[in-house]
Parts: C-alpha cells; structure tokens; sequence
C-alpha cells in the first residue's frame, strides 16, 4: 500500500484532518514515504498547537493519542527509516536547515513548516536583539515612581514593574488574577507621559478579543482616572482599547492587513493585555508592524491556557521570569525603585530577563478566598490541598459530582437559575445595555466542543430546559435558531462589521424585528441583523479558551466525565480565574485530579532561540 492511501486512511478515520494529508502530498510523492508521513506529521502538531516536531518524537507510540495504534505501526513501516530521520530528511528538496526557502525546516532536530520557523525567529530577535535599554534621567524617574507607588515595607513589584517598562523598549509584567496588572499599567503610562520630551505621545492600547478590549478600556480608564494628572497630560492618555485585527487594519475577506514592517503602526506606545491568547502568527504580524521607536508592553498570566492557535509565546517568554536579572540591571532597578532585588544567576537570555517582571501578589483574593486559595493550589499542582480547600467551607466555592443523569440534570437547572436574571429583564423591556451587563455576571464554561459535556451538548440543553420554565419562546420556524433573547458568540472575525471572535451578543426584538446587540470596546452597543452575522454559536455555554479575557460574577465549570488530554492544569486555573466572586464547579474527583497534574505542553523552539 502507498502511503498517500495510508495518509487518507488517517483522514477517514478523523486522525488527521484532509489539509494534513493534501499538505503531505503536495511536498512528497510516494517514493518519498518517510517526507510525506513527516509533512502530514508536522502540519497536524500545528493544527493540535504545536510549532515544531522534534526528531525524538516521530515514533509511532506519540501519534493519534494512543488511537488506532496499527495503523500508526504501518504508517511508520512504510515510512522505511533504516537510515534515519535526519538524513532522509535532509535528501529532500522540500527540507532544508537555516539557510534555503523550503516549505520544511529542521533546525537542531525539530521539523518546523517554514512558516512557523519564520515567526519563532522573528519573536526571538524582537525580544532579544530589539529589546534596547532607554535612558532616562534617574533622579526623574525615582521622584515620578515615589510619586505614583506609595512605600511600602516589602518590595512593591507593581513598582519594580514599572520601572523595568519605563527603561526598557520591550516588557512584560506577569500576574495572576487580582495583582494589579492594570493599576501597574495605569500608572506606567501616567509616568511616560511625565517623562516624554513629546508634546504628546501616541499610545494605544488592544487585546486579543473584543471582550478582552473591552474590559481593559473600563478598567484602566476608571485606574487612569484617579491618578493626579493635569488635563493636558490626561489628554495624551488613551480613551479606549481595540482588538489586535482591528489595531493592525485587518481586511474584509483577505488575509492582508493594513499595517506590517513595510507600513508601520502610528503609535509611540503599544500596550497588549491578555498577551497570553497571542499565537505565535500573530506575535509575529504585531511585532513586524511596530515602527523602531516604539516602546510595548505585554501583559498577561503566564499561567494561563495557551493561544488557540499555535504556539504559547507568553508562557516561552516567562519561562525566564524567575531566572533573576542580570547585575546590571538589578542594581539599576534597585536605585530606581528603593527595594534592594539580588540578581539572579549566569548571563543565559539576559537581554530577555531584564525586560521581565512577574507581580506576585493578589490583591483581590486573600486567605478568606476559595477562589484564591483554589486558584493557587491548582497552579501548584497540589491535588491534596485541592480536596482540602472543598472542605473548608468557603462560600464563593462548591462542587458538584456527575456521576448520576440527576446530576446532569441539577447542573442544567442551576444553569436556568444563572440566565434567569437577564431573561427576566428582556421580559420587562430593560435596555440592551443592562441586559448584556446581566448576562455577563453568569457563564457556564467547558473544556469540550461536542458531547454532552461540550459547548453544543450543555447550549441544546439550557436551551430546552428554558422552553420548558417558558423563561424563552421556541424558534417560529423550524428552519430558524433564532427568539428574543438568544445569546451568540462570534466566531469568525469580519472587520467591515466591527466584529470579531470571541464577540458576545444577545438578540432582541425592540418592536423592529430581531437585531443582535454587542458591547463595543468603546463602552457603546451596536445591534447588527442575524442575517449579517458572521459565523457564530449559541453561547449559554463556551469553551474554557474562549472565555479568557473575561471575568464573571458566577463561573460554573462543568469538566467530562472521562479523562480527556484537554483537560488540564492550565484549563482548569483559567477556568477558576474568570471567576470573580463565585465559582461552581461540576466534576468528578477522578477527572479533576488527573486535570490538576497534566499540564499542557506546546512544543517549540522558542526558549532555545532566546538563550
């Protein structure tokens, strides 16, 4: 048999998706078995969010998750490896190592696409050989620190963190949740704008998703606002934020966008939130399109679940965070801050480190927080101190079993409890404003797409137990999904309508038909016909990934009844941080404990290339 029928055996068989296969067949014939199955490989670790291969990995036992194992020998077999990855590898005119422009590269035993060889490198050299020192004059910038940060008896790391942004071009500042990541970033940029020689600076501020936008325009301009400014510096401070599609001037129907390294960006500085949801393509577009003068900011939780896409770029970056800085450095963020920082060991990625901060304490979760004190222990893997804390007796925490269909069933009736608030007021015809505020406060979050488990299993029947408490009315026509209060989640970005993935909106009929109402990042709302939407879901419940850059009043997590690899630490730390003041989690014990010890690994190069 050949290998391309083996290839869409794969397919058949959901193992590999049809782009793998054609991808391989179009690098490799079949005279070239092992190059084909090598190529069908690579494309499919992108797909699963992986940006390379190492060699060490092409074994059959690592493919297919342990499914349809013969199948994997024979792909193997055929493949004829008698002589080795790397030199059959290396024999192929679609491979080659740093230098030629083939559509593979092996570099120091890891199989890239180009493409993702491209993008890892350009991140490495932005965040190494860019990441210039700025000098500023010291006694400024210690009087303007001592004015924003108050002392305090314990290194202020908000302070530290703002003092490596100030004089470094490239940062980033690290926190989970409630450590101050926006008052730092307030009061950073209210510290630019006294130390700027400009009659104005050019900031701008964006996040991946519209949600993401949004909260960081509330949030930091409710921080910017109580800080001692005069007007003439506050009008150099932002307004609002925007999407990283919409910052870059993404086109309609096209992958082309309006600014890259042949148009830069108009902007002085850049600051990204939620830098953790950045794949690695689109670190690499922002990173090219930035002008050379232009300071940015990433912030983020290096905790966190990775991008969907590929790569985990915050999480390679931070890596480093706890190295230490360089001695230079240390001393230089010692005088300006007060606070005495040893410096850390060797000289390995120095360039990288001393443009690092991670805050390191919660300002909104203290001992008395279930969220808090479950957020921590689930981030140290400590499954003993998770079952501890479930027995504690805090308030904002509970846990659920599903073992039992009666189970299932209380988790969608307290889910029907959750929605009834922001179906009440669509019943009393509040304003669009108020009811997307009211749906906000309660989300039920996933870690699966499909099943009964997953985002269209749990939204089938939320939906149904709403028809059955009459708290919605059914579709009037079979053929449509479609009732007064029907919640949506954009799913695919479409710039000529402001929207984007990730986008929440409710349908409503304000006596003009149906129109789907949406939050903008600029705190207005705007209402769309269904019939123009862009691609979207029902969005009772999301998936995990899709909730990172919100926060909500009540978060239920609902985990599978089986272990699956997607499950993990990563997945359920997110989950537990978007939670603000309530957290309801239904799973059971044998799921949870195994989520809390895998942890979620994006395969890379990018550490490397930094050190």
């Amino acid at each position: 048999m050949k290998m391309s029928e083996l290839l869409q055996q794969a397919v058949e068989q959901k193992l590999l998706r049809a782009l793998d296969a054609q991808f391989a067949m179009m690098i490799a014939s079949d005279d070239q078995p092992a190059v084909m199955l090598a190529a069908a490989l690579v494309s499919h670790d992108a797909g699963e969010g992986h940006v390379c291969i190492p060699l060490s990995r092409l074994v059959p036992e690592f493919f297919f998750s342990g499914r349809q194992p013969d199948l994997a020998e024979q792909l193997f077999a055929l493949a004829d490896l008698k002589s080795g990855w790397r030199e059959i590898l290396l024999a192929s005119n679609a491979v080659s190592e740093y230098e030629g422009a083939t559509p593979l590269k092996l570099i120091s035993e890891r199989l890239y696409l180009n493409r993702m060889w491209q993008n890892e490198q350009s991140i490495a050299q932005f965040f190494v050989q860019e990441n210039r020192p700025i000098t500023l004059n010291e006694s400024q910038v210690i009087n303007v620190l001592n004015q924003l940060f108050e002392p305090l008896p314990e290194t202020d790391w908000q302070k530290v963190a703002a003092a490596v942004a100030l004089t470094r071009r490239i940062s980033v500042i690290s926190g989970g949740p409630g450590t101050g990541k926006t008052t730092t970033v307030a009061k950073l940029l209210a510290a630019l704008v006294q130390l700027s020689d400009a009659p104005s600076l050019r900031i701008q501020l964006a996040a991946p998703t519209g949600k993401a936008a949004a909260r960081l325009t509330e949030s930091l301009g409710s921080a910017l606002r109580r800080l001692p400014l005069d007007e003439a510096q506050k009008a150099s401070l932002p307004n609002d934020a925007c999407t990283l599609h919409r910052l870059l001037g993404a086109q309609p129907n096209s992958q082309r966008l309006r600014y890259h390294a042949g148009n830069p960006l108009h902007l002085d500085v850049l600051v990204v939130d939620e830098a953790s949801m950045v794949d690695l393509p689109m670190m690499a577009k922002l990173i090219n399109a930035m002008p050379p003068h232009a300071r940015v900011i990433f912030l983020g939780d290096r905790d966190q679940l990775a991008s969907v896409e590929a790569g985990a770029v915050l999480g390679d970056i931070c890596h480093y965070v706890t190295h230490g800085y360089s001695s230079e450095r240390a001393a230089e963020l010692s005088l300006l801050t007060g606070y005495t920082l040893p410096a850390g060991e060797g000289n390995g990625a120095s360039a990288l480190r001393d443009g690092l901060c991670l805050l390191q304490k919660s300002y909104r979760f203290d001992s008395k927080s279930g969220i808090g004190q479950l957020a921590f222990a689930v981030n140290a893997s400590d499954v003993k101190r998770v079952k501890t804390i479930f027995s504690e007796g805090f308030s904002d925490i509970t846990k659920q079993p599903l073992r039992e269909t009666a189970d299932y069933a209380m988790m969608i009736d307290d889910a029907v409890e959750g929605y009834r608030p922001y179906l009440d007021l669509i019943r009393n015809q509040a304003e669009p404003a108020s009811i997307l505020e009211a749906f906000g406060r309660y989300q039920m979050l996933c870690a699966l797409r499909e099943g009964p488990f997953g985002v269209s299993g749990l939204n089938s029947r939320i939906e149904l137990a709403l028809i059955q408490k009459r708290l919605i009315e059914r579709p009037n026509q079979a053929t449509s999904r479609w009732y007064n209060g029907r919640p949506i989640m954009v799913s695919r970005n479409d710039s000529s309508l402001g929207l984007f993935n990730g986008d929440i909106g409710i349908a409503l009929d304000r006596g003009e038909g149906l129109r789907v109402w949406f939050p903008m990042p600029d705190g207005t709302i705007k209402s769309v016909q269904p019939s123009r939407l862009p691609g979207h879901d029902t969005a009772y419940a999301m998936t995990v990934h899709k909730s990172q850059g919100s926060e909500f009043e009540h978060a239920a997590l609902v985990l599978p009844n089986q272990y699956t690899a997607v499950v993990t630490r990563e997945l359920v730390y997110t989950a537990i941080t978007r939670a603000r003041n309530k957290l309801s989690l239904y799973a059971d014990d044998r799921v949870l404990e195994k989520a809390i010890v895998t942890r979620t690994e994006r395969r890379s190069g990018l550490m490397e290339s930094f050190s």
